[in-house]
């Protein structure tokens, strides 16, 4: 099923914030029990690890994704709004988190890495959202 490009950067954006904001969910009823000074000092160390990984990881493939998507003419595979790698990845990542949930680790540390990685799908998932609102010069034919 073939759409117009500006929904895969709808469909992209939809994802990851989803994605990113459902880590966010798990972490934050795991440091809810917690003392709230703790519960604090956790949540602040997972925000840190997100900006991190937002700024070196997540920030980065979705400007590459942009990128890609771009360069399609006007319609494309609504399948299309990830590279055929990333869904190879995707049930990896899955089957990290269900081990991870399963494993002795405790949650309030886990909290930490699923407020990071929730926090830089999140906020990079903001990259297309901008893209929506403001096409870029990619979109002119312009380089980067």
């Amino acid at each position: 099923m073939a759409v117009n490009k500006r929904w895969l950067f709808v469909l992209a954006g939809l994802m990851w914030s989803g994605v990113g904001g459902y880590l966010i969910y798990l972490a934050y009823g795991w440091l809810r029990p917690l003392p709230s000074g703790r519960a604090i000092l956790l949540a602040s160390a997972g925000v840190l690890l997100a900006l991190v990984i937002y700024r070196f990881g997540f920030s980065r493939l979705a400007e590459k994704n942009i990128k890609r998507i771009s360069q399609f003419k006007d319609r494309a595979s609504i399948f299309a709004f990830q590279s055929w790698k990333s869904y190879i990845i995707i049930p990896v990542m899955i089957g990290l988190g269900i081990f991870l949930r399963k494993s002795p680790l405790p949650k309030q540390y886990l909290a930490i890495m699923y407020i990071g990685i929730g926090g830089g799908l999140f906020l990079s998932s903001l990259h297309y959202y901008v893209w929506l609102v403001r096409p870029s010069q990619l979109e002119r034919g312009d380089e980067r």
